[in-house]
């Protein structure tokens, strides 16, 4: 019997060993992080967000909050290593608002090249960036373009969910129709409400018009940076007061299934590594690319 539980509590060392590598980069120690860049197939998950007001009900860290919930919730799942909390990211169109923590456009650019090449000195051949705020769209297009600018010993992956009509209906049973559903609105206000219930206060969601004022609805044909504060000045889009955790967690579900299978796809990929390689090689002459 004595030899039955040593060897019960000898397994049970091993398994909570196996269990007890964390995820979290900053919960890391220095021998661990190496088992955890193997562990994780070299990958490695930066959530990113930014500090901005979300309507009058919501904190400025949503955004942040949010990306590290799925990039954590996902981890979990599919071992990967997922940076601290990122919020130095594009957020011009809501200086006006308090709470706005804007960076220069030549400082964010820096630190998100030099955290990527840091990442990379450290080990990790593949990152993933996961955007939890839609003001880093044309920042991240441009940004992951010019990764081709010069040759890098890493790929870099943007997560980009798709909607899920399903789901999304499910989502709108329990809440309501928000036709400018865009920013602290029902859905976000959901998955706040489901992630971070404290942080929520859905009562004063009311307090701020949502509405897109359409303040350029006489231009054709143009695209300005000034389009957003013509559409939401409070920097509110949309209606939050109906939200529903139950909504949000449908929401947040269905956004973490699909993170988990692109993390899947990327540990297993050698498309990308491969063409970039192929990609370098040939810009160091043009003249010999066949044509």
């Amino acid at each position: 019997m004595q030899k039955l539980i040593q060897l019960f509590l000898l397994l049970l060392s091993f398994s909570l060993s196996a269990q007890e590598l964390p995820y979290r980069l900053e919960e890391l120690t220095a021998p661990d992080f190496a088992k955890a860049v193997e562990k994780s197939s070299k990958t490695c998950i930066i959530p990113i967000g930014v500090l901005e007001k979300h309507g009058p009900h919501l904190p400025l860290g949503t955004d942040l909050y949010m990306a590290r919930e799925y990039a954590l919730r996902a981890a979990e799942q599919e071992y990967t290593v997922v940076f601290p909390w990122y919020y130095f990211s594009q957020i011009n169109e809501a200086r006006h608002q308090p709470g706005t923590i804007s960076y220069s456009p030549e400082l964010i650019w820096l630190m998100l090249q030099e955290t990527l090449d840091e990442l990379s000195r450290n080990g990790f051949e593949k990152i993933i960036i996961v955007n939890g705020h839609g003001g880093n769209n044309a920042f991240l297009n441009f940004f992951g373009m010019a990764q081709l600018s010069e040759r890098r010993n890493y790929a870099l992956y943007w997560f980009r969910p798709e909607d899920n009509r399903e789901v999304n209906e499910k989502a709108e049973a329990l809440t309501q129709d928000d036709k400018y559903d865009s920013h602290a609105g029902n859905s976000e206000t959901s998955e706040m409400a489901a992630a971070q219930p404290t942080l929520v206060h859905i009562d004063r969601a009311g307090q701020q018009s949502g509405v897109d004022q359409n303040r350029m609805n006489k231009l054709k044909y143009v695209y300005t940076g000034i389009w957003w504060y013509a559409s939401y000045p409070n920097h509110y889009g949309g209606d939050g007061s109906k939200a529903n955790a139950e909504a949000g967690e449908l929401l947040i579900n269905e956004t973490v299934s699909q993170l988990i299978e692109m993390i899947r796809l990327v540990k297993a990929d050698t498309v990308v590594p491969e063409l970039q390689k192929q990609f370098f090689e040939q810009t160091k002459n043009p003249l010999k690319t066949k044509q």
